[in-house]
């Protein structure tokens, strides 16, 4: 398949996660949207920053694509996938495939000692 946008997946990219994609539910209409291209706009997306209803009309519809989003992200698609990549990178470098440490950053906004309106008022 030949990449139209600089985030599409390659065909060992997809390879290594299309097992990760659930298969379709049994009963009903059988699945007629590419997964891969699915992936591909939520790539386009998170890349691009653009808002669902501007996705490029080349890929599937806006909204299908933000239903598999929301079923994905709600049943653990998108982390197990993410998961699954972190695992590989972290092995290739060396690295036990599970991180041991993290950082949270917990002064990423200061607030003031004192807050509200009464507050300012009162230092006028």
């Amino acid at each position: 398949m030949e990449a139209r946008y600089p985030t599409d997946l390659t065909d060992a990219q997809w390879k290594r996660i299309a097992c990760l994609i659930p298969a379709a539910k049994p009963g009903g209409r059988p699945r007629s949207t590419s997964i891969r291209e699915v992936l591909n706009a939520i790539l386009y997306l998170t890349k691009s920053g653009c808002q669902w209803r501007m996705l490029p009309r080349d890929f599937p519809s806006w909204k299908t694509v933000y239903w598999y989003f929301t079923e994905w992200k709600n049943d653990g698609t998108l982390q197990r996938i993410h998961d699954s990549l972190r695992h590989r990178v972290r092995e290739q470098e060396g690295r036990h495939r599970q991180p041991s440490v993290a950082i949270i950053d917990s002064q990423s906004v200061k607030t003031p000692e004192k807050g509200g309106v009464d507050s300012m008022v009162a230092s006028s």
